[in-house]
């Protein structure tokens, strides 16, 4: 498949909506791993998976996200219009209506405390919607929402590879703790992708939240993955105590970032250090926050 690039989208625009043809098109400031983003105007922006194993999330958020922004008080990314593929570009590609915000950094939230309050609130907002008829967790959203055991083996292979560096009978007890138990409630909704860059803040407090492309229901854990990723020890209360899990998910949702952390690092020791070291101090953290 060809690079997405700002001349590909016009094409695009030009052939499939031509009342638009006349807009700007410009990359966006942050553009995620799964899909690239561009500006389509001041108030659309145009997105398109970067392979095709992204290219179901298209569908999926053409049929949800209209009908679960409704539901939420909060702005979510709602689509206008969706592109077909053509023989330049193989894939399904949305326009949305663009959503305002910055994304998430320490510096642009005004208290973290009251940002874990706000991300829970959301969480249990999304989480109430009825989820009838969803998307059951699966291969579509990389089993966000299904069963930690999928990732089973690379997290044993991740541990076991590096246990020159990691506490390695800690992060097994830990993994194995999440292993321990399953979601025995009725599936919810579940983001799947919880992290700061699909975060925007306004006036420094939580404004938007974007990227649905692995939604899916099922368990809520995955969700709760950013309690270490991102807050501290007294955010992380806050974020817990918002969202009333109990031990047993709380348990699986430190596996989620557990897992994330110990395959980034695996696949980074050696050829990008600062991802290394960003995910060793999440992996630090995990094991400290443990032995609390």
């Amino acid at each position: 498949m060809n690079t997405i690039t700002v001349d590909l989208v016009a094409r695009l625009i030009n052939e499939q909506f031509p009342a638009w043809s006349d807009l700007e098109i410009r990359p966006v400031k942050c553009s995620g791993h799964d899909n690239r983003t561009f500006h389509l105007g001041e108030h659309m922006s145009v997105r398109l998976p970067s392979a095709a194993a992204y290219a179901p999330q298209v569908e999926k958020e053409q049929l949800w996200l209209p009908i679960l922004s409704k539901e939420l008080t909060l702005p979510i990314q709602i689509p206008l219009a969706k592109g077909k593929p053509n023989e330049e570009y193989p894939l399904p590609w949305s326009i949305n209506k663009w959503v305002e915000g910055e994304t998430l950094t320490y510096q642009n939230i005004n208290d973290l405390k009251q940002f874990a309050r706000d991300l829970g609130a959301f969480l249990l907002e999304l989480q109430s919607i009825d989820a009838s008829g969803g998307p059951i967790a699966g291969e579509h959203n990389f089993y966000r929402g299904g069963s930690l055991a999928v990732y089973d083996e690379e997290s044993r292979h991740a541990i076991e590879h590096n246990k020159d560096i990691f506490k390695e009978d800690l992060l097994k007890e830990i993994w194995e703790l999440a292993l321990d138990s399953k979601w025995n409630s009725k599936p919810v909704w579940v983001h799947g992708d919880i992290a700061p860059g699909n975060l925007l803040v306004k006036e420094g407090r939580l404004g938007a939240v974007i990227d649905f492309g692995i939604l899916g229901v099922g368990d809520p854990a995955c969700d709760a993955a950013m309690a270490w990723t991102f807050f501290d020890e007294d955010s992380r209360k806050v974020f817990k105590d918002v969202l009333q899990m109990d031990e047993e998910t709380w348990n699986r949702a430190r596996g989620w970032a557990l897992w994330k952390a110990l395959i980034t690092y695996n696949g980074n020791r050696y050829s990008n250090l600062k991802v290394a070291r960003e995910s060793l101090n999440i992996i630090n953290l995990i094991v400290n926050d443990f032995e609390l």
